[in-house]
């Protein structure tokens, strides 16, 4: 979960089978973890007590509401009779019971550190003063609670909370604003954003927002910004109305404010539900304006916000529809602004590149131009954020000119070693694996700029994670596709990396290393003294990966199994004598597809419990040479089909080897 960032990835664009999908975050859900995170956009905000009328309102190093505060120092000893004497003038005299609470706070606020104030003869003294009728008293409790809640912000009681609300609701505005500063200091606390929410506290802030008075405004828009971080609340938060009021005051002429509902605007924006919510109060437009703000904080809010809303399809076409100038902002603010705005434009643009239309525009706009430093950049999180955007650019086939024209290829080729981060490596040889997919010209760029070196450095690597490894392997399997780049691979010794995969325990490492496999056996004409070079060697070599997938009994998995009846009728299709004389003359490969073949039905509960009919694989299924003509794993192969269907294929490709071996003079 992403504390404060755009939670959401972009949303899963359909492509074809060989391109690898606009890139995922989870669900921004909520917004991400700087992080991207996703997942919670999480925007704490301390109340910090003004020191006085002349003091600076506003912490810009924490991003801090700030409140007006008078009698900052009623409860003392040294101000004590200067504050009575004040209220006999203005106020009736005290009564015994609120001079006796008076007494005790001036004792207790001498050694307050060791004092709690949310509870006991503490809590009773304190609530003495906010139900007094002398205002003093009230906005001196104010006052008190709203310094205590500066240094305490422990989970409180709602006999705590309840003294606070009523002074919320007070007539006077400096006593509101006491009381809206130490929600807003409790509401750090989670049980308190919880608390204060089912015990009312929404309504008394939104009429606040609604004052014309700026002070007011801080306070409550704060306070209301922390509540938002609690996705209990959100929800209670929109339906309360405070969702028009916090888009008007992001427009407000004080940055105080536009920060402070910039930021609960962001904190809404963590579900699909709320961000559709946000549009329909206007905040898309408010947020857009943001982007052409001075203020770099607000740029970040804005730019997180939108990227948020830019994970759901019907927000990108609102965007595409309404928001011409966006992608321009964006690319600006990559070029010129600070490091944590450079990041979440370029996840922005990521997002947007979800759908074909923006893949187009920000290359067209010169989003390549700026892609290629950050890429280059030693911040990780730069280069995360470009890589991922480039690997959704690479998506659109009219991208793979300009992409490789702009020189960036042998950046992305370099990143696949040299970067030690793994969502780095997993998105460049994704990117690369979109540019091949969707390149018809000449390959052989690709391996001049020692693609298959780095991708085999990445495969020998004891410390690789089988996450990259995966996405590396799935990439082979696009490559041995293209006449021009398989003779690297068929020759760059991948098959002896390839084949101690298939006894993987990940079930789609060893599916993608057995569907390659499958690929390369494709080219057994052209290749066949390498394939039989691998027979036997490494750990068994082929025959013996071949020999355990054919084996006839129930914990065979049908997919795979059909993965490995497959790879046999390419090798038996070949011609190649060599090959023809290994698989017929093992002892147990064609007597086992004999048995598969002649098997009439599926097994109750065979298939139903593959790992490999499951989500856990789409994508994965990107062989040209497995899924040409009758073979398993077509564009709509085993994940749509159902398990008779899985399994009739399976037998159906065992009866064609056998057919095949038949015809054969052997």
């Amino acid at each position: 979960m992403n504390d404060i960032y755009p939670s959401m990835a972009a949303h899963c664009y359909y492509v074809p089978a060989n391109i690898t999908p606009a890139y995922e975050q989870h669900e921004q859900e909520q917004p991400i973890e700087f992080d991207m995170s996703a997942n919670d956009v999480s925007f704490e905000r301390k109340i910090v007590s003004k020191r006085g009328r002349d003091a600076e309102d506003y912490e810009t190093t924490g991003q801090r509401c700030t409140y007006y505060r008078n009698s900052v120092s009623a409860i003392s000893a040294k101000r004590t009779k200067a504050v009575e004497s004040q209220v006999r003038e203005e106020e009736p005299l005290l009564a015994d019971k609120e001079r006796q609470a008076v007494n005790m706070l001036v004792d207790l606020f001498e050694r307050r550190a060791t004092v709690s104030f949310y509870e006991g003869e503490p809590l009773k003294a304190l609530s003495t003063l906010v139900y007094s009728h002398v205002y003093h008293l009230q906005l001196s409790a104010a006052t008190a609670f709203s310094e205590i809640s500066e240094m305490d912000t422990r989970p409180v009681t709602r006999e705590a909370l309840e003294p606070i609300l009523y002074l919320l609701q007070s007539p006077h505005i400096d006593v509101q604003h006491g009381a809206s500063a130490a929600l807003g200091n409790l509401a750090v606390n989670m049980d308190n954003k919880l608390l204060i929410v089912r015990m009312g506290g929404l309504e008394p802030l939104i009429r606040q927002m609604l004052s014309p008075n700026i002070d007011a405004q801080i306070n409550s828009v704060g306070c209301i910004t922390n509540l938002a971080t609690a996705e209990e609340n959100k929800m209670q938060i929109a339906k309360s109305g405070a969702l028009l009021p916090l888009t008007r005051l992001a427009r407000s002429r004080d940055l105080r404010v536009q920060r402070n509902a910039a930021g609960a605007l962001l904190n809404m924006t963590h579900s699909a539900e709320h961000r559709q919510q946000l549009i329909g109060a206007g905040a898309v437009p408010v947020l857009v304006e943001l982007l052409g703000s001075d203020d770099s904080e607000l740029q970040y809010y804005a730019t997180t916000a939108l990227s948020n809303i830019a994970v759901d399809e019907s927000g990108r076409q609102l965007l595409w529809k309404t928001q011409p100038v966006l992608v321009d902002a964006l690319i600006m603010f990559v070029n010129t602004s600070t490091i944590k705005v450079q990041c979440q434009a370029i996840l922005t643009l990521r997002n947007l590149a979800s759908d074909d239309q923006y893949q187009t525009q920000i290359v067209e706009k010169g989003g390549l131009d700026s892609l290629l430093p950050l890429l280059q950049s030693e911040y990780d999180p730069l280069v995360i954020s470009a890589s991922a955007c480039l690997r959704n650019l690479s998506i659109h086939p009219s991208n793979e000119k300009p992409i490789l024209e702009s020189g960036i290829l042998p950046c992305l080729v370099s990143l696949i070693t040299q970067s030690g981060n793994e969502e780095v490596q997993c998105h460049v040889i994704s990117a690369l694996r979109n540019l091949v997919a969707n390149n018809e010209a000449d390959k052989t760029p690709f391996a001049n700029a020692g693609l298959f070196d780095h991708i085999r450095a990445v495969l020998v690597n004891p410390a690789s994670s089988e996450v990259v490894v995966g996405e590396m392997i799935a990439a082979l399997n696009v490559f041995v596709l293209d006449e021009s780049l398989w003779p690297y691979i068929i020759d760059g010794g991948f098959l002896e990396l390839l084949i101690p995969l298939t006894r993987s325990q990940n079930v789609e490492l060893q599916y993608n290393a057995c569907v390659t496999i499958s690929s390369l056996a494709g080219k057994a004409s052209e290749a066949s003294d390498r394939l039989a070079q691998v027979w036997d060697r490494p750990e068994g070599g082929l025959q013996s990966y071949l020999a355990s997938f054919l084996t006839v009994d129930e914990g065979m998995d049908p997919v795979l199994r059909s993965v490995a009846l497959w790879t046999v009728l390419l090798l038996l299709e070949s011609d190649s004598p060599d090959l023809v004389r290994l698989v017929t003359g093992h002892p147990s490969i064609i007597k086992n597809i004999d048995k598969i073949a002649s098997i009439d039905s599926l097994p109750e509960g065979e298939l139903r419990n593959s790992a490999y009919t499951t989500d856990s694989l789409a994508g994965l299924r990107s062989s040209r040479g497995f899924m040409d003509g009758e073979g398993p794993g077509a564009d709509d192969g085993p994940l749509d089909e159902s398990d008779d269907e899985i399994y009739n294929r399976m037998i159906t490709i065992a009866q064609d080897v056998v057919s095949l071996v038949q015809s054969l003079d052997i």
